[in-house]
């Protein structure tokens, strides 16, 4: 059995990465800690942690998990919101049934689980809420698009309910990581409308990404900054995580967007043009009759890559 504490957390999204940093962090600094998955089948207990099922996309699960923690600690005063998955893609390759599927987890499974516990926390007094936003909740994000968008959702819901209940001892703090060493990204579904136009840059942005993701931060950076969100006397609404989400964090503020607009490209390697399928517009010659289009240059891929997100 966990031992009590006064402090108890829950964190939905526990069994591995960040959520999993997070929970044992947690447990170190303190807190009887009470993680969820969709992978458990019953409540058990693992290093200290207690598990419980969880499915985020559901109202009654949400409820049930909530009512789970407060029969046995009679209490919470923590919820991390780590639960999340990631569509790889281009925005256009995603169907809008896939664009609702990962919108249901990352923005109203954090909704739903906030709304499960502030009722507990207002009548406290007391309590916070820390969503796990990301840089991208700041910059945009070529390919991951709808991730990117439901992480800005994330930003502006958590910015607006910390208003609203800070009157009653609560506060709602983003945690914004940037690149980190888990299998977030493997994991990540690919876009289910895949359109060649896009494989060639699709196929060079999933470098970008693994070898950003092999040179990230630990998830035991992020779980830090968790516990010191969750326990700082005067709390901020903002926690950059690590040295790489701190600098975009201030260049997001005060780079001109015209550079900022520049090193976005630049960095995603968008500042040539991609090989693509779609043959381009005859142009002109100077006798105004069509000219033949250029053969492709060397290296280059007309087929577009393979055509598969990842």
């Amino acid at each position: 059995m966990a031992v009590e504490t006064e402090r108890v957390a829950l964190v939905t999204g526990a069994s591995s990465g960040i959520g999993e940093a997070a929970a044992q962090a947690l447990l170190a600094a303190g807190f009887t800690v009470y993680g969820t998955s969709r992978r458990t089948i019953a409540r058990e207990e693992r290093d200290g942690v207690v598990f419980l099922p969880l499915d985020v996309t559901d109202d009654q699960s949400a409820a049930g998990a909530v009512r789970e923690v407060l029969g046995r600690s009679g209490r919470i005063d923590l919820l991390v919101n780590n639960a999340g998955v990631g569509v790889a893609g281009a925005a256009e390759e995603s169907s809008i049934e896939q664009a609702r599927a990962l919108f249901d987890t990352n923005l109203f499974g954090a909704m739903r689980m906030s709304r499960a516990v502030l009722p507990q926390m207002r009548e406290q007094g007391s309590g916070r809420v820390i969503n796990l936003s990301s840089v991208l909740g700041l910059v945009p994000a070529p390919f991951g698009a709808l991730y990117a968008a439901s992480k800005h959702a994330i930003e502006g819901y958590s910015e607006s309910l910390d208003h609203e209940v800070r009157e009653y001892g609560v506060r709602v703090l983003l945690v914004e990581p940037a690149y980190t060493r888990t299998s977030f990204d493997a994991n990540s579904i690919p876009a289910d409308q895949p359109l060649p136009v896009y494989a060639r840059r699709r196929q060079v942005f999933d470098g970008l990404i693994a070898e950003a993701i092999k040179g990230g931060d630990e998830p035991s950076v992020v779980g830090d900054v968790i516990v010191a969100a969750a326990t700082d006397p005067r709390p901020k609404l903002r926690y950059p995580a690590g040295p790489l989400a701190r600098r975009v964090s201030k260049l997001r503020r005060f780079a001109p967007s015209t550079l900022f607009d520049k090193q976005i490209r630049k960095i995603n390697h968008l500042n040539g043009r991609a090989s693509s399928p779609v043959p381009s517009p005859e142009r002109k010659a100077s006798n105004g009759r069509p000219s033949a289009p250029r053969a492709p240059q060397a290296g280059s891929h007309p087929q577009g890559g393979r055509s598969g997100g990842r």
